[in-house]
């Protein structure tokens, strides 16, 4: 059997609004939560109860979720403005050389 190879190059990854993204759903799951907090009853007569605990694990992971994503987009802008700081031209070829020694 033939090994699959792609035909394509894979598209580049969509950049958007990750923390604002992932804490909206951290919100849903945590309303979702809360909305089925009065019916644990219902849920526990029909062995449903991981319904429930499915919702806070979610908000829980969520809570993880925006911490990564907030330091990886910290982390970004680091790597941004340290690009953008970087000096370029000839000074910064010279600047990477070491000096120069006469060798008397």
């Amino acid at each position: 059997m033939a090994k699959w190879t792609p035909r394509h190059e894979a598209p580049e990854p969509l950049e958007g609004p990750v923390v604002a993204t992932i804490t909206g759903g951290t919100i849903l799951w945590f309303v979702l939560f809360l909305a089925q907090l009065p019916f644990y009853g219902w849920f526990d007569d029909r062995d449903l109860t991981w319904w429930v605990w499915t919702c806070l694990a979610g908000a829980g992971l969520g809570l993880i979720g925006i911490w990564y994503v907030r330091r990886r987009d910290a982390a970004i802008t680091r790597a941004a403005a340290g690009q953008s700081a970087a000096p370029t031209g000839p000074a910064a070829e010279q600047a990477g050389r070491p000096p120069a020694t006469s060798a008397e």
